[in-house]
């Protein structure tokens, strides 16, 4: 992209700035020739030479560093979706840091959650503590609702729940997994203090997990097949699929859809036959 047009995130500013009201921070409009924020205006909302700003429109001066761009970026008031989008648009890949720590999901999206009657399902965030999950998943993964807050954690659960542990039929393969994809995510979300305690955490905790961190390997959790060996369900398997929430590049929605009919018909009369679950 780039190459085909070296000043796209200039473009992108401007494009930006034009469609903001100057009122609405604080600006005085009187006589414009132009609609928008002035550049001088933008220069001055992110605490940067006017003339640099100018520059970087007009696609001159050099490349701008990650805190400047960061800082004009909130002058702007840019949303979560512009701010990735002038980023890779200057560095060819999205802001380092997506992490925001635990959140709670809007109304809306726990109705998508709910809506999913037979296929376990959930949200996590880069450090995989489960926020949100439905009743199918409740009943078939883990009743993250009985659980504490800090302990809704898929891999405090994977190292040090014999429960968790033993619903898997191939722990080790699985726990192997699921190192290498967390290895992953906060690879591209930043490290923060967050992940460094959590690592050394389950480091002390679980001789597993240490030798799993040290192979220092990095895989990829968008989808594949689990089997469990579940205390009421007996054996069932579970496809699942993952999917980045939209604006929200730190939560990752878990689908778990029956892999059989079998396994659909144990959880749908599971369900059916326990509806306080």
């Amino acid at each position: 992209m780039a190459d085909e047009y070296p000043n796209a995130p200039g473009a992108f500013l401007k494009a930006c700035r034009l469609r903001l009201d100057p009122t609405s921070f604080g600006f005085i409009t009187g006589r414009r020739r132009t609609p928008g924020l002035r550049r001088e205006e933008v220069a001055q909302l992110a605490n940067i030479s006017p003339t640099w700003y100018t520059w970087l429109e007009q696609g001159r001066g050099g490349a701008p560093s990650k805190e400047v761009l960061n800082r004009i970026a909130s002058g702007l008031r840019l949303t979560a979706p512009e701010r990735e989008h002038l980023f890779i648009l200057a560095f060819g890949h999205p802001p380092e840091n997506h992490f925001r720590g635990p959140d709670i999901i809007t109304p809306r999206l726990q109705r998508v959650l709910d809506a999913m009657t037979d296929s376990p399902a959930i949200i996590k965030t880069v450090t995989w503590d489960v926020i949100a999950w439905n009743r199918a998943a409740a009943a078939v993964l883990t009743d993250y609702g009985a659980l504490p807050r800090e302990k809704r954690n898929i891999l405090r659960l994977m190292f040090s729940d014999s429960r968790a542990r033993s619903i898997q039929k191939e722990w080790e393969n699985v726990a192997s997994v699921v190192v290498n994809a967390f290895r992953a995510d906060i690879a591209r979300a930043g490290r923060s203090r967050e992940t460094e305690q959590l690592i050394a955490e389950l480091s002390l905790a679980s001789p597993e997990f240490a030798a799993l961190w040290r192979r220092n390997d990095v895989a990829g959790h968008a989808e594949g097949v689990k089997h469990l060996r579940h205390p009421h369900l007996q054996d069932i398997a579970l496809e699942f699929s993952t999917f980045i929430v939209d604006g929200r590049p730190d939560l990752t929605m878990m689908i778990f859809n029956p892999a059989d009919d079998e396994s659909q018909q144990r959880i749908r009369q599971w369900l059916d036959a326990h509806p306080a679950v």
